[in-house]
């Protein structure tokens, strides 16, 4: 157990810095492979607190390595670094400086969070037995930094017994944190449906074969895929996003194109629904004298939390002294992904939710949203639960 040490009352005692840092990223977002300031950063904050660290991994990710006083597991510990291309609404002291780009989902704060554990477990790293490994990852807005990390061998040498992360989440208040039960996330699907078809003019439709009207046919049958297909114990959303086609209003193109995302939680369903896809489209354009070819590509798996680990947090979370009363939950879900995924594909760990959210001040506008912004009362929250959670399994 970790109540030798009040991790929270550390954390807390952190704020003004955790806060002027989670600022400063927010002044500063850099997207997907770009994040050169944000990882210099790091590596120089690791490497004054004693941590080797390595850069350059995955492209743009930096790796600390936290050696305790004693053998034990090592605990990887991930956070995500990029901003999203998204203009900002919000008027505030630190609102980006970076036309076009955000920090619009909490990845500044995931990584001010991260640095404030490192700070935590290094200042009592005589009373820790194993190590740490602190994985500050590029690109999960695009769903390849956590490949592109493990291609670079992130997951050996030292090889992790546990992974552990966060999100600070705005569909919560702060207070509320949720170690989810199984799968916490969905997996992420990206497809391209081309339609060929015979062009001609718009008022002798007789003489083409119009991919156009295939396409619409096409993106209505799609629907039938989760209400028809898809188990009412099981779920899935399949959302046509994009479509292209023709450039004047007197001519029927040759060609047509949709894109699009679908989202599951389990492995057989994800295979399920991408099949059902490639049959409907080639048997609506066949049927419509066109043809379609479906180009389907998988970003990330489901994120899905170990049993064993959660079941740990759940009871170390119960104990903590906290400053804001916590509410713990264990069935937060959502239909958005994670490349988290990836990590705990190899390694069991578990991947938490806190709350970040307060309606009061505004300060509740969804992920992704222009005006998105956090309480940063729940800065402080998620660094001493993290800390906690690797404490759990290291501190003597």
């Amino acid at each position: 157990m970790s109540s030798a040490i009040d991790w929270m009352a550390g954390a807390q005692a952190l704020r003004e810095e955790l806060v002027a840092r989670r600022r400063d990223f927010h002044r500063h977002p850099e997207l997907a492979f770009e994040e050169t300031r944000t990882a210099g950063i790091v590596a120089h904050e690791l490497g004054q607190l004693g941590l080797e660290v390595q850069s350059g991994v995955g492209k743009t990710g930096v790796v600390g390595i936290l050696e305790g006083a004693a053998d034990g597991p090592t605990i990887l510990v991930r956070c995500d670094m990029d901003a999203l291309p998204i203009h900002e609404a919000n008027q505030t002291e630190y609102t980006s400086q970076t036309v076009g780009k955000m920090h619009a989902c909490g990845h500044d704060g995931h990584t001010a969070i991260a640095l404030a554990v490192a700070k935590l477990l290094a200042a009592h790293r005589d009373q820790l037995a194993g190590r740490v490994k602190f994985i500050f990852q590029p690109a999960e807005e695009i769903g390849r930094g956590a490949a592109a990390m493990i291609a670079d061998g992130v997951l050996q040498t030292p090889t992790p017994a546990y992974a552990f992360g966060l999100h600070l989440w705005n569909d919560m208040p702060v207070g509320v944190v949720s170690v989810t039960e199984g799968p916490a996330m969905a997996s992420a699907n990206d497809f391209t449906i081309t339609i060929k078809g015979r062009g001609g003019h718009g008022a002798i439709p007789e003489q083409a074969a119009d991919p156009v009207l295939a396409a619409a046919q096409i993106v209505s049958a799609l629907q039938s895929i989760v209400s028809r297909n898809v188990s009412g114990l099981d779920t899935a959303v399949l959302s046509v996003c994009t479509m292209r086609a023709g450039f004047a209003n007197n001519v029927i193109p040759d060609e047509a194109v949709l894109g699009g995302t679908f989202r599951t939680y389990r492995k057989e369903t994800n295979a399920l629904v991408g099949r059902r896809i490639g049959e409907i489209a080639t048997g609506i354009a066949a049927a419509l004298g066109c043809s379609a070819t479906l180009d389907w590509q998988e970003l990330t798996p489901a994120l899905v939390n170990n049993s064993q680990t959660n079941a740990r947090l759940r009871q170390a979370f119960a104990q903590v002294n906290s400053p804001v009363p916590l509410s713990l939950r264990d069935n937060e879900r959502t239909m958005a992904s994670e490349d988290m995924a990836y990590f705990l594909d190899h390694v069991p760990g578990t991947y938490f939710f806190v709350g970040s959210a307060n309606a009061a001040r505004g300060l509740n506008f969804p992920h992704h949203h222009p005006r998105f912004d956090i309480d940063e009362d729940c800065l402080p929250l998620a660094a001493g639960l993290l800390a906690t959670a690797v404490a759990e399994y290291l501190q003597k």
